[in-house]
């Protein structure tokens, strides 16, 4: 595509949405909110959506990142999202998920892993409780190795292997996600602590070396069935998730 200088009264719209987050690689671009109807289990709910864009690039002058990306090939970039729910800013209590893309798990429904469920159930427990986040990880498919190299873990298991020995025998480490940047797009929303909704404890220890304030953490398990019984007993045994479903662990501060 070639560059294009953009009319100044959509720059105009577009900037009363746009923030930028400085980081340490460089910054978040957050365009927001935006609300969006979501059907929940054939109920209507709106929330507030958010989508960033992570760029080495630091700069306020939005109008030339805009030009810019009109040129650029989008696809290769990684674009996350946060749905928001309620007052998420002000209101004492919150729930939320960082959620990993998990495209077979997401879209196809696939049974090989919890994903799907763990994705539309963080969702009603947030419209439940009041308050609350879902952050969509854009870059984490396959706990960080990508879609293809996620497909070829597929192979490996389909073989004998559990999930976290595919994953090393193909030259990964078992869990390579990085939450830095969805951290930074949640203390841009909320300052106040919050109850994360997790059944794995790195991800309340990359969050809490962030220096975001955790009051507790629940945990997210359901959807067992004979395709992925092996599976969920790797992530409690290899992985360290845990497996607490009533229990609220309070996290000291």
């Amino acid at each position: 595509m070639h560059d294009m200088k953009l009319d100044p009264q959509v720059f105009a719209l577009l900037k009363e949405k746009i923030q930028m987050i400085q980081t340490e690689e460089g910054a978040v671009y957050l365009v927001g909110p935006i609300r969006l109807p979501v059907d929940l289990y054939n109920e209507t709910f709106i929330f507030n959506w958010y989508c960033w864009l992570s760029l080495d690039e630091v700069t306020e002058d939005y109008e030339s990142i805009i030009e810019k990306l009109n040129s650029a090939n989008l696809a290769e970039y990684q674009q996350s999202s946060v749905l928001v729910y309620g007052d998420f800013e002000n209101n004492e209590d919150a729930l939320i998920r960082m959620h990993s893309i998990c495209h077979t798990g997401d879209i196809f429904g696939s049974k090989r892993c919890d994903c799907g469920f763990q994705l539309k159930q963080s969702m009603k427990r947030i419209t439940d409780h009041g308050t609350g986040a879902l952050f969509y990880l854009a870059n984490h498919e396959g706990r960080g190795i990508g879609l293809f190299s996620k497909a070829m873990a597929y192979v490996l298991q389909e073989n004998g292997y559990d999930t976290v020995e595919a994953n090393e025998k193909l030259g990964y480490v078992d869990d390579s996600r990085n939450y830095g940047d969805a951290i930074a797009v949640l203390q841009s929303l909320r300052t106040k602590p919050v109850t994360l909704m997790t059944n794995n404890p790195k991800k309340v220890a990359a969050i809490e070396k962030a220096g975001l304030k955790i009051a507790s953490r629940t945990s997210l398990w359901g959807d067992e069935s004979q395709y992925n019984t092996d599976y969920l007993q790797t992530k409690i045994e290899r992985s360290g998730h845990l497996k607490d479903e009533e229990d609220m662990m309070h996290v000291k501060p």
